[in-house]
């Protein structure tokens, strides 16, 4: 691709701290490389002026993500010279998987909350393949209560895939029973009956429940905790 612009950049009003490096950056980028606007626009799936304006006018002010990513790894470049956030920097090349706000019991259980954001957590992705899960299935909810003690205690974190009703097998669930959200073990018998089940000896266990009684919200695929 050949460079079709030789203009000087024009000045922008109010430009935030950062950008106009970005863009200039890019412009000597796209020069040195031999490259055109144009063929940088069609790179990133844009209009054919999409680059022009962004760096001759300042539209869009920033660059999206994805055409970060794109350029960066195009050009062999870090994407902080391209204007990426710090935040960005930091989770590059991770899997970012969302915290929710609502408690699970591992008690006489609680009601359901709303699902609101509570935070991020970024991961590697290799080790995340070691789950048989799609990424988008996963999020990290917050144990409350000491019923699945000493498995799980109150306070831990812990990284439930969404239940598909696919997979049957015994182990840690997220459920809903009663109106209550709560996290059990749970054995898979014939005839769709489930064995609900407290670690804790000192809880109660349900035993020969009838499965249309209980609704599966996720398995429990991994446990965080503090150690002090």
């Amino acid at each position: 691709m050949k460079n079709i612009s030789n203009r000087q950049p024009s000045r922008i009003v109010n430009d935030p701290i950062g950008n106009e490096d970005a863009r200039e950056t890019l412009r000597e980028l796209i020069k040195t490389n031999g490259d055109d606007y144009k063929g940088i626009s069609e790179l990133i799936g844009r209009n054919p002026s999409y680059i022009q304006q962004y760096i001759e006018r300042g539209t869009p002010k920033i660059l999206a993500e994805k055409d970060r990513i794109i350029l960066a790894r195009y050009y062999s470049v870090n994407q902080k010279i391209l204007g990426a956030p710090a935040e960005a920097i930091a989770n590059q090349g991770l899997e970012i998987i969302s915290k929710l706000s609502v408690g699970v019991s591992a008690g006489a259980g609680n009601l359901d909350q709303m699902e609101s954001l509570a935070g991020k957590i970024a991961f590697d992705p290799k080790w995340l393949r070691q789950f048989p899960y799609d990424k988008k299935l996963l999020s990290i909810v917050s144990v409350e209560g000491d019923s699945m003690m000493p498995t799980l205690s109150n306070g831990d974190d812990i990284m439930i895939a969404r239940y598909d009703g696919q997979r049957r097998k015994d182990g840690i669930y997220i459920l809903r029973m009663d109106d209550s959200l709560m996290v059990k073990r749970l054995f898979f018998g014939p005839k769709d009956r489930i064995d609900v089940i407290s670690d804790n000896p000192s809880y109660s266990d349900w035993r020969d429940v009838d499965g249309d009684s209980i609704t599966i919200i996720g398995h429990v695929i991994w446990i965080g905790r503090k150690i002090a």
